[in-house]
């Protein structure tokens, strides 16, 4: 599952590491590789990690039809 966690936690709000991110969600850092590259997980992990980044999961993680046509509409509007 795309998703922009890696993103996130590299933000200049976060700045987080894996191993920091991972704990703070009372995860592995395997966990949060796993996620970061696109992994399947769990619904109430998705929820945690948009509860953690306080945003929409939906906002986070999105199926690759979706992030492409959603691309294309920013790349259109400009």
């Amino acid at each position: 599952m795309n998703n922009i966690v890696k993103y996130l936690r590299l933000s200049e709000k976060y700045d987080l590491t894996q191993e920091e991110l991972a704990a703070a969600l009372g995860v592995s850092r395997h966990t949060i590789i796993s996620i970061e590259k696109g992994g399947s997980t769990t619904a109430e992990m998705v929820i945690k990690i948009g509860h953690f980044f306080n945003k929409d999961p939906r906002e986070i993680f999105f199926i690759h039809d979706v992030e492409q046509s959603l691309q294309k509409e920013q790349l259109s509007a400009i």
